[in-house]
């Protein structure tokens, strides 16, 4: 088989059409080429979609718990095997072209920025990363590395999400001065992704047979293991995850955040929140987003709920009750609900007057995604299709509004922000989580803002 040039770029034309641009190809040799990918983080999220590559060529495996390594190398026995995602791409970068992403939320950026130094794409889940100074860093790189990048926000590329940008531009909804959203989790209990430990820090416990720990911390000081904290119950802890609004938002917002063009929120107020021990998530909060107006769209309040609390069941939306979860951009022509992703967007109309308006919609102005975000993103590395839509100069800017509302969260605080300066400007103590301190090795990035 013909290897792909991977480094190369064809001159920088692009088209740019309805939001999307399509890339420079890669000069490569055959029609049906395939790419040498590696997967880090293969249990849980990694596991589920590994089988969205299986056509292409999986070339390593990384993971810090070696019984995931050994499930995932018994599918993929060609693949090199590595505990360590530094060690595979100092052996082996020059072999990978693209890399997928699948570890806790503070790994996400070290194992991304390794990646992208070396020319190598990547997929990371979302959240994109755990701070916003590793979001802006992420734009920067993706830029600098001319790399074909996407988040892991699976909504972003469905038929629902494109019908709700469309239909806000065509004037169905008229003008959008508020958003509300909700989400019912989190959930405290071992089925789920938190579970509230009998102890702050958690007692200490052995370290499970296989799993390198200090590996699985990377760049967090180092504390001793406890299974409080995986395999996916760090979500609970800020300094891990961020939370039930980190993993939700960049699906539940993410409709509003790209059709109304929000950018960053000016303030976001801490409505809500029910006591928690320091640096663990709370049960319920409810938290208000101000967003500046854009051009001759007004300014937007965008509510967001969770832990069980709702919003209040407005007469005008024709709505029984509302579901666990869900988002309503609340328009002064009529409003437009989904749930908790972008799927599958309903215009809140009595039935009769919904039913005519599906028979005869707006006209699609957005080109479509077949088959998901993977064979998106696999599509424009090749350049056979456009840059992904939740590329990290999309997908940064929708977890960085997402981790602007988790600061006033995790803090409990009003928080003001200047966009400008990535600056929290009202609270000195809340703006020191904009960059966290990491350990020696685990250091990515800083050149890049020399510059």
């Amino acid at each position: 088989m013909n290897k792909i040039t991977r480094r190369s770029f064809m001159t920088k034309s692009a088209a740019a059409t309805a939001g999307f641009m399509f890339l420079p190809q890669f000069i490569s040799a055959g029609a049906n080429k395939k790419l040498n990918i590696a997967i880090i983080g293969v249990g849980g999220r990694g596991r589920e979609t590994m089988n969205s590559y299986i056509n292409e060529n999986i070339v390593a495996l990384c993971d810090i718990n070696e019984t995931e390594i050994a499930r995932s190398a018994g599918k993929f026995p060609k693949a090199k095997t590595f505990k360590d995602f530094r060690v595979m791409f100092d052996k082996m970068g020059k072999k990978i072209d693209a890399a997928v992403i699948s570890t806790p939320d503070h790994t996400h950026f070290p194992a991304a920025m390794a990646a992208m130094q070396r020319g190598i794409h990547v997929y990371v889940e979302k959240p994109l990363a755990h701070n916003i100074w590793q979001l802006r860093t992420l734009r920067k790189a993706a830029q600098k590395y001319k790399v074909i990048t996407q988040l892991g926000n699976q909504g972003h590329a469905t038929n629902g999400i494109r019908q709700i940008k469309e239909w806000y531009e065509a004037g169905i909804l008229g003008n959008v001065k508020e958003v509300i959203a909700w989400f019912d989790g989190p959930e405290f209990k071992s089925t789920g992704y938190f579970l509230k430990p009998d102890t702050y820090p958690p007692a200490k416990e052995e370290i499970p047979a296989g799993l390198d720990w200090d590996l699985w911390l990377g760049p967090l000081a180092s504390r001793p293991y406890s299974h409080y904290y995986l395999p996916r119950f760090w979500r609970g802890w800020y300094e891990m995850g961020n939370g039930e609004l980190g993993d939700w938002a960049c699906h539940t917002l993410d409709g509003p955040f790209w059709a109304l063009d929000l950018q960053m929120p000016v303030s976001v107020d801490s409505i809500i929140r029910s006591p928690s021990a320091e640096g663990f998530v709370t049960d319920h909060s409810a938290l208000s987003f101000q967003f500046g107006s854009r051009g001759n769209k007004p300014p937007v309040t965008l509510k967001w709920y969770e832990g069980g609390l709702k919003p209040e069941n407005r007469p005008e939306w024709k709505l029984s009750s509302l579901p666990g979860s869900g988002m309503i951009m609340v328009g002064d022509k009529v409003s437009l609900m989904t749930g908790g992703r972008p799927d599958n967007p309903k215009l809140l109309l009595p039935e009769e007057d919904w039913k005519r308006f599906l028979a005869n919609p707006p006209a699609e102005t957005i080109p479509r995604v077949q088959g998901g975000p993977q064979p998106e993103w696999l599509a424009a590395i090749k350049g056979e299709g456009p840059m992904p839509g939740s590329s990290f100069e999309y997908g940064a800017r929708l977890t960085e509004m997402a981790l602007i509302g988790v600061l006033a969260q995790r803090c409990n605080t009003r928080i003001e922000y200047d966009e400008a300066q990535m600056k929290v400007t009202n609270d000195s103590e809340v703006d020191k989580f904009v960059k966290e301190p990491v350990r020696q090795g685990w250091e990515y990035g800083e050149e890049l803002w020399k510059s």
